[in-house]
């Protein structure tokens, strides 16, 4: 807890009188009772969830979380969301309250399992999240849950380090911004996160959940050896126009073709990030040197600006072996632009996805189905 009023500790003013003798200590015994019970008491408020119309689950703040040495939560179930700079944003607003707002109704927890919700905020993002979780958490009695806030400030200035020799291949504008590296979290998030987390899910903020989020952990599972990252496809011909170049030089490529035996790269929406395999893995961290983005991008002439989806997209083209790909059905993409700019002929071979919608995704702003 933070420090309390003040002159709570330290000395009294000056000139008061002295304070009566204290009293005996308690027997030992009952010292240890005390204690016991004391414990308890803080891992219940520490742990537990929110029952219908008591306040919201736990917070607290990690101000640098590869110092912490508490895990953030009991049982590996973490999930992270960006909400930054909310103010003057109402659509950015109403899709937080909307996937927040379904992912709690839809999750289902066995008894003693927590869900441990991080957020990536300013303090804008921060006052926002506390309040939708204070509206939503009451309306979701299935479920334990522990929140968790990130300062956007202390991660970007752990990830720049890191980023900064990929931000000018994968981001908008020709210069590499500083605050352009929270952008690529996900990229480095095994090098961020305690090392406590092995796995985490990281969520955009414009989606809607039709199933519980623990059947999306479930994916894990699937993982082939090798596999470090879960991942849907890019449902636009996004990547079939940023690989123009290389497609013209290798007409027989599948590089940019859509699905089931093109590659259309990857959509960054819905992102299963197995941390301790990413740390393990050797060809991964390879790729995260500034020589081998160098030699990747010349190779395949790629100039993005959509951060970590793009470099997955293109070490995916290179190495699909590190990657499980997600049905569409746990990313369903809604956006259409791409249809009317250029590639109508081919958009329904990639915006096709058979089966029954698990996470719908409302990428540039499409509207999202009403239940």
């Amino acid at each position: 807890m933070g420090g309390g009023a003040r002159g709570r500790c330290g000395s009294g003013p000056r000139g008061a009188p002295r304070s009566p003798a204290p009293p005996p200590p308690p027997p030992p015994l009952l010292l240890l009772l005390l204690l016991v019970l004391g414990a308890l008491a803080v891992g219940a408020f520490y742990y537990a969830g929110a029952p219908r119309g008591a306040a919201p689950a736990p917070w607290r703040r990690a101000r640098d979380p590869a110092r912490d040495p508490r895990p953030s939560g009991p049982a590996g179930r973490h999930v992270l969301m960006m909400l930054t700079k909310p103010d003057g944003r109402p659509a950015l607003r109403a899709q937080a309250r909307n996937a927040l707002g379904s992912l709690l109704r839809r999750a289902r927890l066995p008894p003693a399992r927590a869900l441990a919700l991080h957020f990536v905020t300013d303090p804008p993002g921060e006052h926002l999240a506390r309040r939708l979780l204070r509206d939503l958490t009451p309306h979701a009695p299935h479920g334990t849950y522990q929140v968790i806030f990130h300062d956007v400030n202390v991660l970007t200035e752990k990830l720049f380090p890191i980023v900064e020799s990929m931000q000018k291949h994968f981001s908008a504008g020709s210069g590499t911004y500083y605050s352009d590296s929270i952008f690529f979290l996900s990229v480095a998030m095994h090098q961020i996160m305690p090392k406590e987390i092995s796995q985490i899910i990281q969520l955009d903020l414009d989606l809607k959940y039709k199933t519980n989020i623990l059947e999306l952990f479930e994916e894990f599972d699937n993982f082939s050896e090798g596999n470090v990252i879960g991942i849907a496809r890019e449902m636009q011909p996004v990547y079939r126009h940023t690989f123009w170049q290389f497609r013209q030089e290798n007409p027989k490529t599948r590089v940019g073709d859509p699905p089931p035996d093109g590659l259309p790269g990857f959509n960054s929406g819905v992102m299963l990030l197995d941390l301790e395999a990413m740390r393990q893995s050797q060809l991964y961290n390879q790729l995260l040197e500034p020589a081998r983005i160098q030699q990747l991008t010349e190779k395949y002439h790629f100039r993005g600006h959509l951060g970590d989806q793009d470099f997955f997209t293109m070490i995916g083209m290179e190495h699909p072996e590190l990657f499980h790909v997600l049905d569409c059905t746990w990313n369903r993409q809604l956006c259409t632009w791409w249809k009317d700019h250029g590639y109508s002929d081919v958009f329904d071979a990639y915006f096709r996805c058979d089966g029954q919608v698990k996470v719908y995704h409302g990428n540039c702003n499409t509207p999202i189905p009403e239940d």
